[in-house]
């Protein structure tokens, strides 16, 4: 069986809820992989005390979890006890894989993580339109090409989380320059999910880049924090208490349709500071620039028409900056996406900002603004991201 014809696991959102059986089942198994991931290596009966699960029943999914490679056994732990001492099991990183991909209007950014985190394959490819089922055929001959290059089993896929610009219902937002055209309507899940023939979770550019950053960036060791994310327009990704908030229809963050002071007036704040607005403003100065590198080499030459954005921006950003600490006291707010490192650097290091703010306090251990470090390729592994989160994390949801 091709790899482009792997069997289609229905999506967590479409398919049946199952039994009561099969659903503590999965709980079960996640909380085992978590108790072992957080220990680094723990021993059955440790795993059971901690998870309050008898040790007959951690047994038989450790004995499971090993057979399907996620678990390895990591030696005996020594002990001043009589008998045996008990075999240690960790999490066997090259055991499973996640799929990461973000889609803009013109780029596919692509990567592969495993159950560590680390990145095994990334690629970034330009779109023409990115219309759906081009860009699905385009998913999953990227998926067929990493597993190649890194000689990888099917089996060690454990899903996909696909990236895209919000709002993912229909609102008064809807229509935005920043939208992905021929979009609308479309069961994105469903798309991916036939094509890929693996669980997909859907989430939008900031949310998983937020989280992108707390796996592999400056977020490592942060439970609180809000990035934001200059993707195909602004948006805004609120981490609390190590997870995500995401509002009542999963749209929390378009901080991107808020209006900012500009050039005298306001605007919203993709509009002003956004990568698009970049690219409009250079273009309205004869100068291409499709790629970060491209904004990057005229921003070390001090190219005048984008030094002129950046004063205009600057300010802006500023603005939003300020709002974001008084209205969620995030521990930090990060700067990061498909802005060259040092463009976002001068834009930090110019930002104006208020001392009346909560953020002014002084126990601060972590500096108010920070870029963040993951690059491009943060809001596709991201994605990833999610999905290996997902399988530490219990759940006893219908659709867990």
């Amino acid at each position: 069986m091709s790899r482009s014809s792997l069997p289609v696991t229905p999506t967590a959102g479409s398919r049946p809820a199952g039994s009561n059986a099969e659903r503590t089942r999965r709980y079960n198994r996640r909380l085992v992989l978590g108790h072992v991931r957080a220990a680094g290596s723990a021993g059955r009966a440790e795993i059971a005390r901690g998870s309050a699960l008898s040790v007959q029943a951690v047994g038989n999914i450790v004995a499971e979890l090993e057979a399907e490679g996620l678990l390895l056994e990591a030696g005996r732990r020594i002990s001043g006890g009589r008998g045996l001492p008990a075999m240690q099991y960790a999490v066997n990183a090259g055991g499973g894989h996640a799929l990461g991909a973000e889609i803009r209007a013109d780029a596919l950014l692509f990567a592969l993580i495993d159950l560590d985190g680390r990145t095994r394959f990334s690629v970034r490819e330009s779109l023409d339109g990115a219309l759906p089922n081009d860009v699905a055929a385009r998913l999953v001959a990227l998926r067929d090409r990493a597993m190649d290059t890194l000689d990888m089993a099917p089996d060690t896929l454990l899903g996909a989380g696909v990236v895209m610009p919000g709002p993912f219902v229909e609102t008064g937002l809807s229509g935005a320059a920043s939208d992905l055209p021929h979009w609308r309507g479309v069961d994105a899940r469903a798309l991916f999910a036939d094509a890929l023939g693996l669980e997909v979770v859907i989430e939008n550019d900031a949310n998983a880049a937020a989280m992108g950053e707390r796996v592999s960036g400056v977020a490592r060791q942060l439970d609180g924090y809000a990035f934001l994310y200059f993707g195909t327009g602004v948006g805004l990704g609120i981490v609390h208490g190590g997870s995500l908030y995401r509002g009542a229809a999963g749209n929390a963050g378009e901080i991107g349709h808020v209006r900012v002071p500009y050039a005298g007036g306001t605007r919203p704040l993709e509009e002003a500071a956004g990568r698009l607005a970049l690219r409009r403003h250079l273009a309205d100065s004869g100068l291409v620039a499709d790629t970060a590198e491209d904004i990057a080499a005229l921003h070390a030459e001090r190219e005048p028409a984008l030094v002129a954005w950046l004063d205009q921006a600057i300010p802006a950003v500023s603005h939003a900056v300020a709002t974001i600490e008084n209205l969620l006291d995030p521990g930090t707010v990060i700067l990061g996406g498909a802005l060259p490192d040092a463009l976002l650097d001068e834009m930090i290091e110019r930002l104006s900002l208020p001392d009346a703010s909560v953020a002014m306090r002084g126990d601060r251990l972590v500096a108010r603004v920070l870029r963040g470090t993951s690059g491009r390729m943060t809001a596709a592994l991201g994605g990833a991201a999610l999905v290996v989160n997902r399988t530490f994390t219990p759940q006893l949801a219908v659709n867990g």
